[in-house]
């Protein structure tokens, strides 16, 4: 699957406005937000599919 952006923007969005409602001291809340962010980033990464050719003569294929 190609990577979407919009998708990972919302996750962001929706970490953030989680973190802008929470009533938890500075250093947990920004904790709790690296927690999400990297969670969205995370998952748009392992969403994309890599396709490779090879030059050897052994055909392509796909790493997921």
């Amino acid at each position: 699957m190609p990577l979407v952006k919009p998708v990972l923007e919302l996750q962001i969005l929706a970490a953030f406005q989680k973190m802008s409602n929470s009533r938890t001291d500075m250093a947990t809340a920004q904790q709790e937000l690296a927690k999400e962010l990297a969670a969205a980033i995370d998952s748009y990464i392992k969403s994309a599919t890599v396709t490779v050719t090879t030059t050897s003569g052994a055909g392509t294929g796909i790493i997921s």
